[in-house]
């Protein structure tokens, strides 16, 4: 198995279970918080489909799905096209109300970006520095896995959430 086919792997088995949480599920689910100060769904979906979405576009050197196709429009969230969720308030988190089609579709726009990324990613590429603004800097590699863990995790919350919700 090749470098590109894990990290394919990895993406593919997140777009499942993002699937899996957020189809059949109405907007007000979407937007219930279990607690005043804990995330939806809806927010944890965005969330991380913004960081792959900024994350990859970064390291790939290309335009985030979100501007380059419209998803910022299309979403029609009161935040920065920049905004991914990083740090946000409970008042941020509340203001992000999306239907599943909203979340899936933007989802499986960068999912699709993704795989078109991955797919060049080499064995040798994986040492390749794309942000120095850590130390050590970030390689291509932990950066790659990075995404995969903060999405994972981000859908595990999603996937309790609608439990509890249930």
């Amino acid at each position: 198995m090749k470098t590109s086919e894990v990290l394919l792997d990895g993406h593919s088995r997140i777009q499942e279970v993002l699937h899996d949480i957020v189809t059949g599920l109405d907007d007000k689910t979407l937007a219930t918080r279990p607690g005043d100060s804990a995330n939806s769904i809806a927010w944890l979906v965005w969330h991380l489909t913004r960081v792959q979405d900024d994350h990859l576009a970064d390291a790939g050197g290309y335009e985030q799905v979100y501007t380059a196709d419209g998803w910022f429009e299309r979403l029609g969230l009161p935040l920065d096209a920049a905004d991914t969720g990083y740090g946000h308030s409970s008042e941020q988190v509340a203001l992000v109300k999306l239907s599943a089609e909203q979340l899936l579709g933007y989802y499986d726009a960068v999912h699709a970006r993704t795989v078109e990324f991955l797919k060049t990613v080499t064995d040798q590429s994986l040492d390749r520095i794309v942000d120095r603004r850590w130390n050590p800097p970030v390689t291509l590699g932990v950066r790659l896995v990075s995404v995969i863990d903060d999405c994972a995790q981000h859908a595990g919350q999603a996937a309790y959430v609608k439990g509890l919700l249930s």
